[in-house]
């Protein structure tokens, strides 16, 4: 029988305090999650209010006005909370924001080609020669198809929805949709297959081989197509073989749902975070001051918490109030010492393109700024620096590295630019191989194998040099 005894053992363990899970998730949030985590902090912390910047002010800061002393009462500091940070690895997901005014081009005439299908037949009823009553039909007939771009009510039930506003009859609604269905895409505004095929087949020359077998099976023979009655529908229709495959074909080209064609929303652009400009010969990294509302905490509030000591529920809010700004100045703090490393190291990329690009890791970047590499990893996933040669993930720049025959490493990224430049300006006849590519850049001091050349080639999607050749002879 075993008997019971004591044992002592020493060991650590790290609790996260609900500040430091705070400025965890709010140092790896894309942006649009954090606008939405602030919006939502706005509306339930009644210590927090939006601060509205005076004519012609700027600030590269989310934090409002209250100052560093105040900020301090709420506790731990950037190098403590750093500490911790070190301790922590969570992935991070990427996002968008908003641009600034600057960026945002001209919003007199906003930007409707993601709007769907909605939006696009309206801008197309304006543009149209309806009159005024015409065009209030016209925006009902609208909002009542589906996404298909079908119809889904009938024309003697839509006076009745338009009533009292407007007396019109089913003649009348049948007049305007005849012009809806002239719109694009071809066969919107259909009551049924038939009438959408037929729709598209009217806009085709007339001289269209198969059209006229073709609207007549649109019209009246699209069961026997659906059963695969081949023989009762070359009956019905009295052609042969040949002319019957033709008109199917034809059919079978168009488009059965119309407004599937569109995208149904808005589509998603990416924002970036900072933004990166030569200076007066220096390379600037500047946040993005749109990237989430500027916030502080209220004045007023805090001042009679301070004198009433029964507000607790208002002194807690306080405090949260407090460590959410300090959290927002931590994550802004790290981003722009981040990115300013970044910009530093790969100056040559932003003046001379990918093949100058440099080898760097997450460490590289850590020992600059003096932070663990998991807060590195948080600080530059889902983060984007607009540069003058385009726009890129923070985590773009980081790029394993190959040793050079000089004992210098170079950049994977380099390399494959190096290889997109080669196949790119190769004799389209006369290909380079894979054996080929490595033997060039050996020569200039790359030490890459024939495999490691064509696992890159493979990822830029360029065929093999034998399949290039079959195209060039085509």
């Amino acid at each position: 029988m075993l008997k019971p005894s004591l044992q002592l053992r020493l060991g650590q363990q790290l609790t996260m305090t609900p500040q430091l899970q705070q400025a965890i998730r709010l140092l790896q949030m894309p942006v649009m999650d954090l606008q939405t985590e602030l919006q939502a902090a706005l509306e339930s912390n009644l210590m927090l209010e939006l601060e509205e910047p005076a004519p012609g002010q700027e600030t590269d800061s989310p934090l409002g006005a209250e100052s560093s002393s105040e900020l301090e009462e709420s506790g731990a500091t950037a190098e403590e909370m750093e500490v911790e940070y070190a301790e922590i690895s969570t992935l991070g997901q990427s996002g968008g924001a908003t641009l600034p005014d600057d960026l945002r081009g001209n919003q007199d005439f906003p930007d409707t080609s993601g709007g769907g299908l909605r939006d696009h037949l309206l801008w197309q009823l304006e543009m149209d020669r309806f009159e005024p009553e015409q065009r209030e039909i016209g925006r009902a007939l609208i909002d009542s198809l589906n996404d298909d771009g079908y119809l889904t009510v009938s024309l003697a039930e839509l006076p009745e929805i338009l009533r009292p506003e407007l007396d019109v009859t089913a003649a009348e609604v049948a007049e305007v949709l005849s012009g809806i269905q002239r719109f694009d895409p071809p066969g919107v505004g259909a009551r049924d297959l038939s009438e959408c095929l037929l729709l598209q087949l009217e806009q085709l020359d007339p001289s269209t081989p198969g059209l006229a077998d073709a609207r007549h099976i649109a019209a009246e023979y699209l069961e026997l197509v659906a059963e695969n009655e081949m023989t009762m529908l070359r009956r019905q229709l009295k052609a042969d073989r040949e002319g019957l495959a033709t008109a199917l074909a034809l059919l079978r080209s168009m488009n059965p749902r119309p407004g599937a064609a569109l995208p149904s929303g808005t589509p998603e652009y990416i924002i970036p975070d900072v933004f990166v400009r030569k200076l007066e010969g220096r390379w600037v990294v500047e946040a993005n001051p749109g990237i989430a509302p500027r916030i502080r905490v209220n004045q007023d509030y805090a001042r009679l918490v301070s004198r009433q000591r029964e507000y607790e529920a208002l002194r807690a809010q306080l405090q949260e109030a407090r460590w959410l700004i300090k959290s927002l100045e931590i994550r802004n703090d790290t981003l722009i010492r981040v990115a300013k490393t970044i910009v530093d190291r790969q100056q040559d990329f932003f003046e001379q393109g990918e093949e100058s690009m440099k080898p760097m890791i997450l460490r590289d970047v850590a020992e600059v700024v003096g932070m663990h590499e998991s807060t590195i990893s948080r600080a530059t996933t889902g983060k984007y620096m607009h540069t003058p040669r385009g726009l890129f993930e923070f985590r773009f720049f980081f790029s394993s590295q190959v040793e050079g025959e000089d004992g210098d490493g170079v950049s994977s990224t380099a390399i494959r630019a190096r290889i997109r430049r080669l196949i790119s300006d190769e004799e389209p006849k006369r290909p380079l191989s894979d054996n080929a590519i490595s033997t060039i850049l050996a020569d200039e001091g790359i030490q890459v194998a024939r495999r490691t050349v064509a696992k890159y080639r493979e990822s830029m999607g360029f065929p093999a040099s034998s399949e290039r050749r079959r195209v060039a002879a085509r």
